[in-house]
């Protein structure tokens, strides 16, 4: 039963919110009986709610083309995701409603290839604020990425800072949010109904200490690879905890259990795939807060002492801004979104000019 789903419990017994990770309909469904008060979606989403749900979508899509008869299949293809960040919205509503604007809402992500130019995230995150009353915007923790969180949230946006994966990245975000709300305060702008996050990709985090082991010779304990992600996380909140951050953090890149059952307790959001859900409403893994548990310091210890990008990725001046386009998970990361986006314009192009050799 929903009510009694491990998730629902963590919703409804601790300050941990969750997120559907997608704005499946089905999906957002699914997770809304369990107490979840938000999803996110982006061009790799957007492709994995089409594999599945392309009969929702697919008569829009050649009324999209139809309608606009000079447009590319970029233009095509970013339409589609404001409309299917608009619908996933408006399920969201009553949840935004009953929380005044606190929570309810649906997170959008600005183009992954403007990750070097500032003026043109801001410029798109600002119309993806027109969408629906409740978005939420996402933006790369990029050298160009952190100004643009910043003007963001000065221009009234609520913002969740995504390709994000270390203490630093977090810290950067939570003082570029701090300008921001601090400069729209001081003329007069309300901040009250505001609520940005900060995403750490934790999960992509333990992916590249995996990747930095195996091609450097690194002998570890392959387990303690899987501690990566909480142990940044878990520094991270700290540090919120003593400084007042006004930005929540966020934890993403689910890739076993404890990316969900560590962080339990904290006043965090988690972002959860639909299969992880699943994963865990059929788990019996106690629902008890254990974000306050360190993780076990030989674990941090033999990480920190073995693997030169986990010390940047921990430690709060482990890199400058000017860094974090070359870190190793930032490039990977972007890559792979960038991939999305121009595999996400080949689905639109098999609409737009479907192969004149078969049937």
């Amino acid at each position: 039963m929903p009510l009694s789903s491990p998730l629902y419990k963590t919703a409804s017994t601790t300050p941990t919110d969750y997120w559907n990770d997608s704005c499946s309909v089905e999906e957002l469904t699914y997770a809304l009986e369990r107490g979840a008060v938000g999803a996110t979606t982006n061009p790799n989403i957007v492709l994995n709610v089409l594999s599945k749900e392309m009969h929702l979508w697919s008569d829009r899509i050649y009324a999209i083309i139809a309608e606009n008869p000079t447009w590319s299949e970029s233009d095509v293809a970013w339409k589609l995701i404001e409309e299917m960040a608009a619908h996933g919205a408006s399920l969201l509503q009553p949840t935004w409603q009953r929380h005044d604007g606190r929570k309810g809402r649906l997170s959008i992500q600005t183009n992954p290839m403007f990750y070097r130019n500032w003026e043109a995230i801001v410029a798109q995150a600002r119309h993806f604020d027109t969408l629906a009353p409740n978005m939420q915007v996402k933006m790369p923790v990029t050298k160009a990425g952190v100004r643009a969180i910043e003007e963001s949230t000065y221009h009234g946006v609520n913002v969740n800072a995504t390709v994000s994966f270390t203490v630093p990245q977090a810290i950067a975000v939570a003082e570029a949010v701090e300008r921001g709300l601090n400069r729209r305060a001081a003329e007069g702008h309300d901040i009250s109904h505001m609520a940005p996050v900060c995403t750490l990709m934790i999960g992509r985090t333990d992916d590249w200490m995996k990747v930095v082991a195996k091609r450097d010779n690194i002998a570890i304990d392959p387990d303690y690879l899987n501690w990566a992600g909480i142990a940044c996380f878990k520094n991270a909140y700290r540090i919120w905890q003593e400084r007042g951050y006004r930005v929540r953090l966020l934890a993403a890149a689910y890739r076993h259990l404890g990316h969900w059952s560590e962080l339990i307790g904290g006043d965090i959001v988690l972002t959860i795939p639909y299969d992880w859900q699943l994963k865990i409403n059929a788990s019996d893994i106690p629902v008890v807060a254990r974000m306050g548990n360190p993780v076990d310091a030989a674990i941090v210890e033999a990480l920190y002492n073995k693997i030169p990008d986990f010390r940047r990725a921990y430690d709060p001046d482990g890199m400058t801004v000017d860094e974090f386009d070359s870190y190793g998970a930032t490039v990977r990361t972007l890559r792979a979104f960038i991939q999305a986006a121009h595999d996400l314009m080949g689905v639109v192009r098999e609409f737009m000019l479907p192969n004149p050799d078969t049937k």
